[in-house]
């Protein structure tokens, strides 16, 4: 086989497999807003952010988001590993996260379609999209 030939069999790579620094910016925020939307939620505020976890304060990173109205979430990864353990938080406006629940806990490999659709289902479970 040649070099050439090599090449084209090469299948081309996976979203999920580009570094945690480019993949949540540049695939999974836009997605999840885009997702958000078409369910007929809100414009939302997505951000990417090396900070402490709710609830109990150990540094993590995490994609914070908050709706219209103030209510906001928070998806946080234990290390910068999309398949890394991963819990979420939320808070509705004026308060402040009071539980940390584990997330995609039960899945052997996160992608970026999981990880949107199950993100939008936990926001809708709460309520916060579109005409509940």
């Amino acid at each position: 086989m040649t070099d050439s030939a090599a090449k084209k069999a090469a299948p081309a790579p996976k979203p999920e497999d580009q570094a945690f620094e480019s993949f949540i910016p540049e695939l999974f925020l836009p997605a999840l807003a885009k997702e958000i939307q078409a369910y007929g939620g809100p414009a939302i505020e997505l951000r990417l952010e090396h900070a402490p976890m709710p609830v109990v304060g150990e540094m993590c990173w995490q994609v914070a988001g908050e709706l219209p109205g103030g209510r906001r979430f928070w998806l946080c990864f234990l290390s910068n590993n999309i398949q890394a353990a991963k819990t979420i938080a939320l808070a509705e406006a004026g308060a402040d996260p009071s539980l940390l629940e584990s997330f995609l806990i039960d899945e052997k490999k996160t992608t970026l379609a999981l990880l949107v659709s199950r993100t939008v289902q936990r926001l809708n479970g709460q309520k916060w999209l579109g005409p509940n």
